[in-house]
């Protein structure tokens, strides 16, 4: 738990509706941080330092817009998207384009915007994925995931100057609703060796650790959680 401040370290996180972007708010709110939530569908948190904004994230130039008015922020915290599998032969060019919209692109504009504004010392962790490295019928997210990686590692050695870090945090299948997305059909999730999923407390304990002062010489750096199937 953070020490108290009369001023609470100010967060933008994505993703803030469900699964582990809303872990992460969570976590940073009993931490004593104030959150503003960017997410497509309606809030689900309800926290007198939490502000939600709904939104639609691939919607590059509107997410623009909507942060012209957010104050300087401590962190931010990329944790919204989505997945569409499918093998060689039945690709969607669409849905790729999609996952490029709201993965990569927010992220790009969530950086582009407020990391000029961000104090010295502040903070970004974009949630990442073990797929990066290549799953079978998942090229197009495993694609957009690994493109991650070039973004933070690029940022993270713009930003050094200012000490600001910027790490991915690549969890293996996390027990969200993501995994019960039917359009995942054909592509099931498996347990890690461990015999669990990720929790996705797990994954926001990691995120906090890395927003934290204790934190400051890790940048450029991708996180694996994989209970064991990197293995």
């Amino acid at each position: 738990m953070s020490e108290p401040s009369a001023v609470p370290r100010r967060a933008i996180v994505s993703g803030t509706s469900s699964g582990i972007g809303r872990a992460i708010a969570e976590r940073l709110l009993r931490d004593g941080w104030s959150v503003i939530g960017f997410d497509r569908a309606n809030p689900c948190i309800d926290r007198p330092l939490f502000e939600p904004r709904t939104i639609d994230l691939s919607d590059a130039e509107a997410l623009r817009q909507n942060l012209q008015d957010v104050a300087a922020p401590d962190a931010v915290v990329h944790a919204a998207g989505h997945m569409r599998v499918a093998a060689l032969g039945a690709l969607n060019i669409a849905d790729g384009f999609a996952m490029w919209a709201t993965h990569i692109g927010a992220a790009t504009v969530f950086a582009d915007v407020l990391a000029p504004r961000m104090r010295e010392g502040g903070r970004i962790v974009l949630i990442g994925s073990r797929a990066a490295s290549g799953v079978a019928q998942r090229s197009q997210y495993a694609a957009v995931k690994a493109a991650l990686i070039g973004l933070a590692r690029s940022w993270a050695i713009e930003l050094a100057p200012r000490a600001i870090t910027v790490n991915i945090v690549a969890p293996a299948a996390t027990d969200t609703p993501f995994l019960q997305d039917p359009l995942r059909t054909g592509s099931a999730p498996k347990k890690p060796p461990i015999g669990r999923f990720v929790k996705p407390e797990e994954v926001a304990a990691l995120t906090a650790f890395l927003l934290s002062p204790e934190a400051a010489a890790i940048t450029g750096q991708q996180i694996v959680i994989c209970g064991g199937s990197s293995l």
